[in-house]
């Protein structure tokens, strides 16, 4: 598979993913300076890494969930956070024993904010 057929992938699964209309809002934000970061990230995170057949689209979204609580990137976190309620979907029960597990490997201050945050995400998707 060439790049052009990697990131036409990367782009589908990205809309999969994480909502069509956010990856076109995403697009249409984009810049001369940062096209080439969003290719990078559409070729390599959602049309390599995305699309392995090993885990399922379910698991995939907990390690990042998980993983974003870990690192405190909470912008992140609120995306995927939605994306898995709008598109993967995730119960509010869901996102609370992803962060209920997280309080223990990463730290109760993290898990309380990402309660915060989830909470909002939940009234913003009307959960």
């Amino acid at each position: 598979m060439d790049e052009r057929e990697r990131y036409e992938l990367g782009l589908a699964r990205r809309r999969q993913g994480l909502g069509a209309a956010h990856v076109e809002r995403s697009i249409s934000k984009q810049t001369d300076f940062t096209a080439e970061f969003q290719a990078l990230i559409t070729r390599y995170a959602w049309g390599e890494i995305w699309t392995r057949p090993h885990f399922d689209d379910r698991t995939r979204r907990i390690l990042v969930i998980g993983t974003l609580i870990a690192l405190g990137k909470w912008e992140e976190f609120k995306l995927h956070t939605g994306a898995a309620l709008r598109e993967g979907g995730f119960s509010s029960d869901d996102i609370k024993e992803i962060i209920l597990q997280q309080a223990i490997y990463c730290g109760v201050p993290a898990a309380n904010h990402a309660m915060a945050l989830a909470a909002e995400v939940l009234a913003e998707t009307g959960r």
